[in-house]
Formats: structure tokens, C-alpha cells, sequence
């Protein structure tokens, strides 16, 4: 049902969602003006939202400049999150022995409608940052979990898919032409995993393998990424995807996997 024709929608509520969603990690502080700008919002609109916003505690205010910022009631939401999801819980006892295992960079993602979300991260020693945090939202066609777990779509849906979903160049290499993108998730459909380079990060290449439920459709994968200086793609079949497919099938009969 489209938003205008449900009589429960809350617009409201939704122009104060659009303000938050204005954040991300490349806007972590705004003003008013950035605010409406990314927002789409007009100024008074999004004067009031912020007020509310911060007044409810969801957004701080510095004091000297003005700006808004997300609080630490993110990090709560996120807590709630993470008890309420249940591949959470059954995953990580066997991404931790993974991680250790092979001693590289182990994510979960999650299908989060055309894109990827990474709902948990371990790092390795060499990993920056930016890779351990969790929440960071890809289109699913550029990255190596987002074409494992289309690759057990149904051939229409996963034609969709290719066809449909959002792409965004993250380097120089970053797969734009979706011929390509079709041929790497037709790869994966035979061989039960995909495998990426230079897609987020120039020089990292990714591998997952999708994690699927009862009726084999995936919505979540284990990921790997490694550095293609110290890692070959045939080093990565031999020592890591054997590894991988064990911990995703591990994983598969318990899980509860759902759309998001």
C-alpha cells in the first residue's frame, strides 16, 4: 500500500525519521540549514524536528555552534536490535571461531531490502576503523555478500535484481556495468559463494558465502575480505572458503532468516 493511501501513516513521524536518516558517516554533525538541505525539509519544518528531536533525547546540540549530532539513544535502539534479532545470537560463537581461525576480517551481513547492512564485525589486526563498525549499509550488487545472497534467488527474482537495485561507485574498479554483475552472481548460483575485488576498498578482495533458510532463499551471508598484496584467489579458495562454507552452513539450519 503506497504511503499516501494508508490512513494509519504518520507523516509526521516520518519528516522526523527523514531528519535522522539525514546522518551518516560523512554527515555527523548538521545544522539547520544542512539538515533541510539533505532532509528535503523546508527550515521551519525541520527547526521544530530537531527541537523535538533533541528534547526527546534522540539528537545532541552543541551549544556554541548550533549543530546537531546523534546521541547515545542510537546506541540503545541498536542494543534493542541486537537482542531481537536471533542470527545475531546463533552466529557469532562460530564467526568468533572463524575469525580466529583464519585470522582475517570476518563480517555478517544482512539483506536489508536492495542493499547489505553488517549487523557484526571482527576485525583483524590490520583492519581500520571504518571496517569494525557495525550498520553500514551497501548496495548489495557491489559487494561480495550482497551477489551470495542473491545468487540463491529465484531466477526471476534475481534477474530483478541485476536489472533494478542501486548501484554506486566506491572506487575506480567499483563494478558499474551489470552484465558484469550478472556474470559474477551466475558464478556464484554454480559455485555456492561470490567473490569480489576492488569493489568498496582498491586492493581488498571480498568472499562470502550465503546463509539460507529452510526454503534455501538466503537473507544473510559470512564475509571475508583480506588484502590482495598478502592474499591470492586461489590462497582464498584454499585456506578460507573451505572455512567460510563450514561456518555458513553451521549456521543455516538453526537460523530464523527473514526479509528486513
Amino acid at each position: 500500500m503506497e504511503k499516501k493511501q494508508n490512513t494509519l501513516y504518520v507523516g509526521s513521524l516520518a519528516k522526523g525519521l527523514r531528519l535522522l536518516r539525514a546522518f551518516d558517516e560523512s554527515h555527523t554533525e548538521l545544522s539547520l540549514v544542512e539538515l533541510a538541505a539533505r532532509s528535503g525539509l523546508d527550515k521551519s519544518a525541520v527547526q521544530r524536528l530537531a527541537n523535538t528531536l533533541h528534547i526527546e533525547g534522540m539528537l545532541e546540540k552543541d551549544p556554541a555552534t548550533r549543530r546537531y549530532r546523534p546521541s547515545h539513544a542510537w546506541l540503545e535502539l541498536a542494543y534493542a536490535y541486537y537482542w531481537s534479532d536471533q542470527l545475531v545470537g546463533q552466529a557469532i560463537p562460530k564467526l568468533i571461531d572463524l575469525s580466529q581461525e583464519i585470522g582475517e576480517t570476518v563480517n555478517l551481513a544482512e539483506l536489508s531490502t536492495d542493499h547489505i547492512i553488517y549487523v557484526s564485525r571482527l576485525p583483524c589486526q590490520r583492519t581500520y576503523f571504518a571496517a569494525t563498525v557495525i550498520g553500514r549499509r551497501l548496495p548489495a550488487l557491489s559487494t561480495s555478500a550482497g551477489r551470495a545472497i542473491i545468487s540463491t534467488f529465484s531466477p526471476e527474482d534475481r534477474e530483478d535484481a541485476i536489472e533494478t537495485w542501486p548501484l554506486k561507485p566506491f572506487t575506480a574498479r567499483t563494478t558499474m556495468d551489470r552484465a558484469t554483475i550478472r556474470n559474477s552472481i551466475g558464478e556464484a548460483v554454480q559455485q555456492g559463494y561470490a567473490i569480489s575485488s576492488d569493489q568498496m576498498i582498491l586492493s581488498e578482495i571480498g568472499v562470502a558465502c550465503p546463509i539460507t533458510s529452510p526454503d534455501g532463499r538466503a537473507f544473510a551471508a559470512v564475509q571475508c575480505s583480506v588484502s590482495a598484496h598478502t592474499w591470492t584467489r586461489e590462497r582464498i579458495r584454499a585456506e578460507i572458503l573451505p572455512r567460510l562454507q563450514d561456518t555458513a552452513n553451521a549456521i543455516s539450519p538453526s537460523s530464523q532468516v527473514h526479509r528486513r
